[in-house]
């Protein structure tokens, strides 16, 4: 499982993340929602190992493995895997080329044709056209061709756990039900996904098995799918503990 335990983290001398804990479970999906400025992102930042978030106190164990201070790359390799909120373009390194790299240093290279039959069946299955493998990763993308790009990652990379960061965000109603589709196609009884979203939209194709509510860097309120309900209903400052 996914573990983190009493987490603070600080970024540029300020801490946002204040005493955090969760446990994702293989086959659990998990909703962080919260305000804008909450700490959610920040979150799944220095979950994944960025430099500028510094963990100050608690932990970060991956299958019971600490993984608190080691690098991103490792990170990665034992099984985590970060859909980013802003994904970065990489102008010259094709999407096919960059998944195939990936799947290299994770150690589950696949034969060519095996490998361009697999990317071609989740780009179908995402209704990607098959010209987006040939462009630069995230290279002049729509917003929304960006969250797929993601989504297209993590269906390749299959990872062990999985944090996405508001996969939802820019996508229009038929885009946000291809996704959530492949959201659900992907995780399993072997897949943990922490789903970190600011409302609920997303959360009625993907119902989670929890819902927590994170405020000024403290979980304030965790439940089941009917606490985003409540929250599309009375907004964050309606939630109490």
């Amino acid at each position: 499982m996914l573990e983190i335990r009493d987490l603070h983290v600080s970024s540029e001398g300020q801490e946002i993340i204040k005493g955090v804990s969760l446990k994702i479970k293989p086959g659990e999906v998990h909703a962080l929602m919260g305000p804008n400025g909450s700490g959610k992102s920040s979150l799944a930042l220095a979950l994944a190992g960025h430099p500028r978030y510094q963990i100050t106190a608690g932990k970060v164990l991956l299958d019971g493995k600490d993984i608190t201070n080691i690098p991103p790359d490792k990170r990665a390799r034992l099984g985590l895997f970060l859909a980013m909120q802003h994904p970065v373009a990489v102008p010259g390194v094709s999407v096919t080329n960059f998944l195939r790299s990936s799947l290299a240093s994770l150690k589950k290279e696949k034969a060519p044709a095996e490998f361009v039959g697999s990317l071609k069946s989740k780009m179908k299955q995402l209704k990607i056209d098959e010209s987006f493998a040939s462009r630069g990763v995230n290279d002049s993308f729509s917003g929304g061709e960006k969250k797929k790009s993601e989504v297209l990652q993590l269906a390749i990379l299959k990872p062990r756990h999985a944090i996405l960061d508001e996969v939802d965000s820019g996508l229009d109603i038929d885009a946000l039900k291809i996704v959530a589709d492949a959201i659900k196609k992907v995780s399993g009884p072997a897949v943990g996904i922490l789903l970190i979203t600011h409302y609920q939209r997303i959360l009625k194709y993907i119902k989670p098995d929890q819902v927590h509510v994170l405020v000024d860097g403290r979980l304030v309120r965790s439940g089941d799918h009917k606490l985003a309900e409540e929250i599309e209903k009375k907004g964050y400052s309606g939630i109490k503990n």
